[in-house]
């Protein structure tokens, strides 16, 4: 009944309303956009694409291309121009581009009629214009944009064959024709609401608008305000991930702007606490050198340049005249045409911005926060900055890969500790046409891919989506700002038999060059099992501490599935009774792994491209920590930055580890690692592996007692707070 109360509400309102046209976007003609030099420049930049396409013959092909090929391909830049030439007519009232966004709209109100189902249909949704309907959603979003600044105009027989020809079939096509789509909570599904509710604005059509906002049944249960209400966390944090949080975001926001600009008495951005204004920022922040971090399948050249973070920044800025959103405005390489790019471009003229601030920070995941957590460490300032990125996040749905408590690692503008992201050639028809690479399920969302625990050889929840998605981890602490940061979670429910905890910090010294990072990583198990501890790292290997056996005449795969299969073993070397210790060279900065493992433990060095015929692979190197253990087993290690490698000058700094020493000393389930360094300090964390938080614990060592409250507490070992005297 609800839903149907609304209905009858907002029809109410549209009757009242009676001819009144409805905008998008402010699509009013000629605002004074020559105050700014750089929304001018925007504005002249855009005149000379699209004046150069008014010269060339309307080009709307029947589709017969897959992602990448001419027709798809041909079709973006049609809904791209249709846009531009409209903002064009928008701004300037020249009724040439008018004109020519009219007659791009006609070629497809006679072409769509005809269409059928796409030719080369992707295993998702088929299109017709497109091999998916996800690509149809984007054609609709951006065109009826154009179409609105156009509008105006149009003759009363022109809107009505642009309308019933194309306008209205798509949208019928993606909402009636499309229920699976048009009612998942998902990013297709968000794409498929925000084209046909701006479609319903623009053609004065509320139940089209309705439809979008609460599903096809109006029932709640699907549609544009479910998804704001499942999709994002109370912190704004996608379940996808950043690079479809990305891609999400630019729907969410034009559609929250369409909204406001017809309905500002829904409030729409200030639902759930401003969810999509936390959205936005999110964003941003889950970034490193204006790269969004790569978790599940991203592709890494996706950042903060985007044509989504384009209009997100500029509406964003127009919505809270946040100055600091103003630098990454300026990232982009273009402006949108509209008023809130205007804005953008007058208060960046006018020096008015401030730094963004990058900050640490814990990114709950779930609706309600509760399904784990992304965890960003960021010590330093600047563009030397160093982030730690903690993946304890649930399993981001389809697009999840199965890496539970993993990590990343930035440093002097770097990914130093990588993860591979997706395994995809996007709209590069020559690779698997534009789709994901087979070596996307075989490697990509495989455990062994990334930075985090594999027991015997085998992928979280199996490789099973399904599974994976049943199971959180537990953010289980989050400690930000100050000397020492550090996140630690809890896995239970990624393997049958094993699970495992893990504890990461960064630890700021004067004495050492740069923040290092502590790792220590837990399991607990009924049984014997293997387990293995990789390192995907950036960089040339300079040396090791311990002697290694190298493949060097003969390499062979580490594994014959799960991954393994994709991984020469290129050498193994046992680690001893002493940590381990591996040296690269990033750039101009050194980097030192120190490994404490369990007793007959090794290590492996390993190079992505093996069963690769088609080489699809990129060749990246990694050393795995390898054990075999009767029930659990503890792993703590070290990355530690340092020094500086000058090839220009000739000349190189402390390329050589500064960490003197790592050991454990176990008592009572507790923990205590100590990391000495070469000037003579120790570091301690002590670890109760208890998340109670007001428990009390102890470890003795060397005649003192090192007292502590909950999980975990990270000091210098003779500082006041660790120790209590000597025993009695």
């Amino acid at each position: 009944m609800r839903a149907v109360s609304a209905f009858i509400s907002i029809l109410l309102l549209w009757l009242i309303a009676g001819s009144a046209s409805y905008a998008v976007l402010d699509a009013h003609q000629g605002f004074a956009y020559q105050d700014s030099t750089l929304f001018s420049r925007a504005v002249e930049e855009t005149r000379r694409t699209i004046d150069a396409e008014i010269l060339k013959p309307i080009d709307v092909p029947v589709p017969q291309d897959a992602g990448g090929g001419y027709t798809h391909e041909q079709h973006k830049r049609n809904y791209k121009s249709i846009y531009d030439a409209g903002r064009l007519y928008a701004v300037t009232g020249e009724e040439k581009y008018a004109d020519y966004a009219k007659r791009l709209l006609f070629a497809y109100a006679d072409l769509y009629p005809t269409l059928g189902e796409h030719p080369k249909k992707k295993e998702q949704t088929p299109g017709r214009l497109f091999w998916q309907s996800l690509n149809e959603s984007v054609w609709l979003v951006v065109s009826i944009q154009g179409y609105d600044a156009i509008k105006s105009a149009l003759s009363t027989e022109e809107r009505e064959r642009i309308e019933t020809g194309v306008l209205r079939p798509v949208a019928y096509f993606l909402s009636e024709g499309a229920p699976e789509t048009f009612n998942k909570i998902h990013n297709h599904g968000t794409w498929a609401t925000a084209a046909v509710g701006m479609t319903g604005y623009v053609l004065d059509d509320a139940s089209l608008v309705e439809k979008a906002l609460y599903g096809l049944d109006l029932s709640g249960q699907g549609g544009f305000m479910r998804q704001l209400d499942e999709l994002f966390s109370p912190t704004g944090y996608y379940s996808e991930g950043p690079y479809y949080q990305r891609y999400a975001l630019m729907p969410f926001v034009l559609f929250a702007a369409a909204i406001e600009a017809n309905q500002p008495e829904r409030k729409i951005f200030e639902h759930r606490d401003g969810i999509l204004k936390k959205a936005i920022y999110s964003t941003i922040q889950l970034s490193y050198g204006d790269f969004f971090f790569p978790i599940n399948d991203a592709l890494k050249d996706k950042g903060l340049n985007t044509m989504e973070l384009m209009h997100a920044s500029s509406i964003a800025f127009d919505l809270t005249g946040d100055k600091s959103l103003l630098p990454i405005a300026g990232k982009q390489s273009a402006l949108p045409l509209t008023e809130a790019g205007l804005k953008v471009a007058l208060a960046m003229e006018a020096g008015a911005a401030d730094p963004f601030d990058y900050k640490s920070m814990l990114h709950m995941d779930g609706t309600a926060g509760r399904d784990g957590a992304l965890a960003v460490l960021r010590t330093g300032t600047g563009d030397d900055h160093q982030a730690l990125v903690i993946k304890n996040t649930a399993q981001g749905m389809g697009h999840g890969h199965f890496d539970k408590l993993g990590w990343l690692y930035y440093d002097a503008g770097h990914e130093v500790i990588l993860d591979y992201g997706a395994a995809r050639f996007l709209n590069v028809e020559a690779k698997n046409g534009g789709h994901y690479l087979p070596e996307n399920r075989s490697w990509a969302k495989q455990t062994v891919a990334h930075n985090t625990l594999v027991v015997d050889e085998t992928s979280h929840f199996g490789g099973k989506t399904n599974i994976g998605e049943q199971y959180q981890p537990e953010q289980l602490l989050f400690l930000a700002g100050g000397q020492v940061q550090l996140s630690a979670a809890h896995m239970e429910g990624a393997y049958e038999d094993v699970s495992f905890t893990r504890l990461m910090a960064t630890i700021t010294d004067d004495a050492l060059d740069f923040p290092i990072v502590l790792d220590v990583l837990k399991t607990s198990a009924g049984n014997a099992h293997q387990y293995d501890l990789p390192l995907h790292y950036s960089g040339h290997l300079t040396n090791t501490s311990i002697e290694l056996e190298s493949n060097s005449s003969g390499l062979r795969p580490l594994g014959d599935k799960n991954g393994y299969q994709h991984l020469w073993l290129k050498a193994r070397g046992p680690i001893g009774d002493a940590p381990a210790s591996v040296t690269w060279i990033k750039d101009k900065r050194f980097y030192t792994y120190t490994t404490l493992a369990p007793e007959g433990s090794e290590l492996l060095f390993t190079q992505l491209g093996a069963n690769d015929p088609n080489f699809n692979l990129r060749p990246e190197n990694a050393v795995i920590t390898r054990t075999t253990s009767a029930s659990g087993a503890v792993f703590a290690s070290v990355l530690e930055p340092h020094g500086i490698y000058n090839p220009a000058l000739e000349f190189t700094l402390n390329s050589r580890s500064q960490i003197a020493g790592l050991k454990r000393v176990s008592e009572n389930g507790a923990d205590l690692v100590l990391v000495e360094t070469v000037q003579g300090k120790t570091w301690a964390a002590a670890i109760s592996w208890n998340a109670d938080p007001d428990a009390e614990h102890s470890i003795q060592l060397a005649g003192q007692t090192v007292r502590w409250h909950g999980f975990a507490d990270i000091r210098e070992l003779n500082s006041d707070h660790f120790g209590g005297g000597n025993d009695e």
